[in-house]
């Protein structure tokens, strides 16, 4: 499947503004490293489940997991319906000079954006949350004893 992609380290989260056209700057903290890593090329998809929120990808990383999704058999109707949402709606974008990309109108209507969201670092990957449905999502989390067991083997 071609060259191992280069591991990346995208964590933190950030309280970011969209602009009335649409646009969300990328913090600075992760500016220098994905330029470096993609030229500022990003995908930008909704989640495989509808949810409140969009994936965006470096574009390399993108890439592999769009190859991997496509190996898996499309005669299943769910694997079909994930390759559907979320090549269907995937986005190529570039991050302009300062350091801002594009969300369109279509997957900011997807994931209920309005203008306060969450960014959040997934290691490979972003998720862009609404602000207030990361709150909420926040405050409904359930730890129970099958995910904690799960966490007892990190040393946490």
């Amino acid at each position: 499947m071609g060259e191992p992609v280069e591991k990346l380290s995208l964590r933190g989260a950030a309280e970011l503004t969209l602009d009335d056209k649409g646009r969300m700057a990328i913090p600075a903290r992760y500016r220098e490293e994905l330029m470096r890593h993609c030229g500022g090329e990003i995908v930008v998809t909704v989640d495989y489940t509808p949810g409140p929120y969009l994936f965006i990808y470096p574009r390399p990383q993108w890439e592999t997991f769009q190859a991997r999704l496509m190996e898996l058999t499309g005669f299943d109707d769910g694997v079909r319906m994930v390759q559907r949402r979320m090549l269907g709606y995937a986005m190529d974008t570039t991050m302009d000079g300062q350091g801002r990309i594009l969300i369109s109108p279509t997957l900011r209507k997807e994931a209920t954006l309005d203008k306060n969201t969450v960014l959040i670092g997934q290691n490979n990957r972003f998720e862009l949350w609404n602000e207030s449905a990361w709150q909420e999502r926040n405050a409904e989390v359930k730890y129970s004893a099958e995910l904690l067991d799960k966490l007892s083997s990190l040393a946490l």
